[in-house]
């Protein structure tokens, strides 16, 4: 393999980065609707699946904070399913943290839902948000870089090099967080990138968390995983278990059932015209015509 390209680091960007113009508006759950950069990170399949798998698992959570928040995808979702829990988000980069604010405050979930400026390896911001809170969390959940910074090329964009490499940690940092946060009998969910998995139980085994989930999720049938949704917990309240893959698209491109049910879940539209993938539609081809 050959050697990684290592840049300088990620270049500041100016004001204009956060420029209406800038971004776009977009649906994420039922009413709420989320502010992104049009040529920044943007959420994806592995917040939605997080925000999902999360929302199961612990319906009855009072209270939930999304470690390294983004912009507030999770968050925001985490806000949907569960209306009347208290959530907080925390979240160091300068630009998503900025984007998550108003994400808040546009679908007007403050002070329900709010988010703090910081560092998930700082512990003395983890057990201030603990107090904010009045007790540690039921819930708290994750959404990791999955690329080492030794690994590739760093986007000139902060944004997208703080969400896509580990330049503040990896899985393990999320896991060390979660465990300083989580009440007893509490839950955590984070997905892991494919190769993952045993950097993650790795890390659970380390700070006493049971792992009892795994949902694969695979990017079509003829793909491999793509990344993984794991479920864990302070204590084994039941036996591991290996979930079915979540296929996010068909042979032909078209979403899959599961896909379509996800929608659903959050209260979006499942239009017929987007039944083909962005890349054949794109190209102006049907599904159908997409497995020539």
């Amino acid at each position: 393999m050959p050697a990684a390209v290592i840049a300088p680091g990620p270049m500041l960007l100016s004001p204009d980065s956060l420029a209406p113009d800038s971004l776009t508006d977009d649906a994420l759950a039922g009413e709420i609707r989320v502010f992104q950069r049009r040529e920044g990170h943007r959420y994806s399949l592995d917040d939605t699946l997080t925000g999902w798998v999360a929302s199961q698992a612990r319906p009855d959570a009072a209270c939930a904070l999304d470690l390294g928040c983004g912009i507030g995808s999770v968050l925001l979702m985490l806000a949907h399913a569960l209306p009347d829990a208290r959530l907080f988000g925390l979240e160091a980069q300068a630009l998503s943290f900025e984007l998550a604010q108003r994400n808040i405050a546009r679908n007007r979930l403050a002070p329900r839902v709010s988010a703090e400026q910081g560092d998930l390896r700082d512990a003395a911001k983890l057990d201030g948000l603990v107090e904010q809170n009045g007790g540690r969390f039921a819930l708290v959940t994750g959404t990791p870089p999955y690329l080492p910074k030794e690994q590739g090329t760093l986007p000139p964009d902060s944004q997208k090099a703080h969400a896509r490499f580990e330049l503040r940690g990896g899985v393990e940092a999320y896991v060390a967080a979660a465990a300083r946060v989580l009440a007893p009998g509490g839950t955590f969910v984070v997905c892991a990138g494919a190769r993952g998995d045993e950097r993650l139980l790795s890390a659970a085994q380390e700070h006493d968390l049971c792992v009892l989930a795994k949902l694969p999720v695979l990017p079509s049938p003829q793909k491999g995983v793509l990344f993984s949704v794991w479920t864990l917990g302070t204590s084994a309240t039941r036996a591991f278990r290996e979930l079915a893959p979540f296929i996010a698209r068909d042979e032909a491109g078209a979403r899959s059932l599961q896909a379509l049910e996800l929608r659903s879940f959050f209260g979006l539209p499942n239009p017929i015209d987007e039944a083909s993938s962005p890349r054949l539609r794109a190209r102006g081809r049907t599904p159908r015509e997409g497995l020539r």
